[in-house]
């Protein structure tokens, strides 16, 4: 009996893998084990990176509420203990944006601390 191969599932599998590397250089894109390798490469940096965008923007967000603050002759560390003292429950990504964004409604708040 001849030997059957499932040339349908193959094809497939190799069709999935070309077409997440659509867009790489050279043979990247197009040579099956090269393409498969960059992939793996890629979807390791992407599970990587899920983690330390959330590093990040932490880090901005406590840059932009201490240039913020500084302008009221504060320091990010003292603002934030008075802020916790004082109850108000407003997270870093909200006052970065009102520090960015609405400038009087954060010096509001900064008075509120004081």
């Amino acid at each position: 009996m001849p030997r059957s191969v499932n040339s349908v599932a193959s094809r497939a599998r190799r069709k999935k893998i070309l077409k997440q590397t659509k867009g790489y250089f050279g043979p990247r894109k197009n040579v099956l084990t090269v393409a498969k390798n960059t992939l793996e490469k890629g979807l390791q940096y992407a599970y990587r990176d899920r983690k330390n965008k959330k590093r990040e923007f932490r880090a901005l967000w406590i840059q932009r509420i201490n240039a913020g603050v500084r302008q009221y002759g504060m320091s990010y560390s003292e603002f934030m203990g008075k802020l916790n003292k004082k109850g108000l429950t407003l997270n870093r990504k909200t006052l970065a944006d009102l520090a960015m964004n609405h400038p009087e409604a954060f010096k509001a708040v900064v008075e509120k601390v004081k």
